[in-house]
């Protein structure tokens, strides 16, 4: 039997911990591990007393990004199926976004395509020193839609369309000139920082944190409607399927350049 793909948990102090639990893939998300996000907040949801919640990743990295083999089934799969995909994959980060207690990410190793979203819809990101970072997307063919708002929120437009254009790496100290990240920690001072923080949280008025965080979202483009957000699923949904997709996925599991790549072309010659 596989291991849970997300755990959780809920302290004395009402801090919820949920764990990305896919280590042997770097946690890298499938349809399992966003129904287990998703597990997570409607449990944790439920508790009462919940004060914050820690999203942490185990093994040697936060999250990277979305598992290409399982993409390339969903792919296969009908456009309705890729809808839904998409909408669990949007949601579920939304979700996040918008719990109305404060969030904070403990981020390792890789926090790459999705990752990123993750992180920008948390409230506090501590990172350690090795951390990496990508919005990776477009290099692969597929696209950042769903979880762009966030980005741009937690980065700005500037930044954004600079990092997932170019699906360039930065560490730790780009993270957070860009603002993505909050603090940078040696890896085994993660949590230890990470309670410092909480500390400081729970002297705060659960009702006011969470006024003063749904007031936050109204103005922020994370916080945007229902029929914006469907059109970004589509989007998203969409260029899964797309023929550059396929090359893009194709070229990431037989390890070469993508077609467009100028190295492809070169090598054609």
């Amino acid at each position: 039997m596989s291991e849970q793909p997300v755990l959780w948990s809920m302290d004395e102090r009402g801090v919820g911990w949920v764990t990305l639990n896919r280590a042997h893939k770097g946690n890298a998300y499938n349809g399992e591990l966003i129904q287990g996000l998703h597990e997570a907040m409607d449990s944790l949801g439920a508790e009462h007393g919940l004060r914050a919640v820690v999203i942490k990743g185990n093994g040697n990295h936060f999250q990277a990004g979305a598992d290409l083999v399982w993409l390339n089934e969903v792919r296969a799969q009908s456009p309705r199926a890729n809808l839904d995909a998409s909408r669990a994959t949007a949601m579920a980060v939304d979700r996040l976004n918008k719990l109305p207690v404060a969030t904070i990410a403990l981020i390792q190793g890789f926090c790459v395509g999705g990752g990123t979203g993750v992180a920008a819809a948390c409230d506090v990101v501590i990172a350690s020193e090795d951390a990496r970072f990508a919005i990776s997307e477009a290099r692969w063919g597929v696209t950042a839609a769903v979880i762009v708002p966030h980005l741009v929120d937690a980065i700005g437009a500037r930044q954004v369309r600079r990092y997932a254009l170019t699906c360039e790496r930065f560490d730790a100290h780009q993270a957070k000139a860009l603002g993505l990240v909050h603090e940078i920690v040696a890896r085994d001072q993660l949590e230890a920082k990470g309670g410092e923080i909480l500390d400081a949280l729970l002297e705060c008025g659960p009702d006011a944190i969470a006024e003063t965080k749904a007031l936050t979202l109204r103005y922020a483009q994370g916080g945007l409607g229902g029929g914006a957000m469907e059109t970004l699923i589509e989007i998203h949904s969409a260029k899964r399927q797309s023929s550059e997709a396929s090359e893009g996925l194709a070229s990431f599991a037989e390890k070469r350049s993508a077609s467009w790549s100028p190295k492809s072309c070169f090598r054609a010659r």
